[in-house]
């Protein structure tokens, strides 16, 4: 991770700059996963006290640190604690929008299935089976919409039935009507 810094009139000591190049790369290994990251600090001091401000680009997100002490390694040191707690959360929260991308938690289905909701592939050769769930994932409906929602090229619709409250399959027949099958 390159640091570079601003408002340091003088060197800080070879110890303390070795324990602050450690912390960085602690939040480097954390962080950097496509390239490399850069942080900016910078340090103000009004009378006794430290203000010290960390910066760094993650994932679209601007994260800051801001620590204040007497002691200029301490500033730094809780400016560095905040960007970590921050960065930590970006990161789990990158994860879980990422592994639940479909917003069920669940892989992506494969795209020869995804022609038909709902539908798998289960076996790969001769015929083919389709498992249909709908764990409550629509509204119920009627009769009708179910008639609408089957306008297209669609040749079956499995609804929860708004009237009878049970499950409906509408099956198109090959002379062009429609057979209702109910549960």
């Amino acid at each position: 991770m390159k640091v570079s810094y601003r408002g340091i009139h003088k060197e800080l000591p070879p110890k303390l700059q070795e324990k602050l190049d450690g912390k960085f790369a602690k939040l480097s290994k954390l962080l950097e996963r496509r390239g490399e990251k850069e942080a900016h600090v910078v340090v103000t001091s009004e009378r006794h006290l430290h203000n010290a401000e960390v910066t760094l680009q993650f994932y679209d997100h601007q994260l800051v640190g801001v620590g204040s002490d007497a002691d200029l390694f301490t500033a730094v040191s809780v400016a560095l604690e905040k960007l970590d707690k921050q960065a930590v959360k970006q990161r789990e929260k990158w994860r879980e929008t990422k592994r639940r991308s479909n917003g069920r938690g669940t892989p992506p289905e494969p795209k020869e299935a995804a022609a038909e909701p709902g539908a798998r592939k289960a076996v790969p050769a001769g015929p083919r089976v389709f498992t249909v769930n709908h764990h409550g994932q629509r509204k119920p409906m009627t009769l009708d919409e179910a008639m609408l929602e089957m306008e297209g090229d669609r040749d079956y619709v499995v609804y929860r039935d708004a009237d009878k409250e049970c499950l409906s399959v509408l099956v198109r027949r090959r002379d062009g009507n429609f057979d209702l099958i109910e549960s």
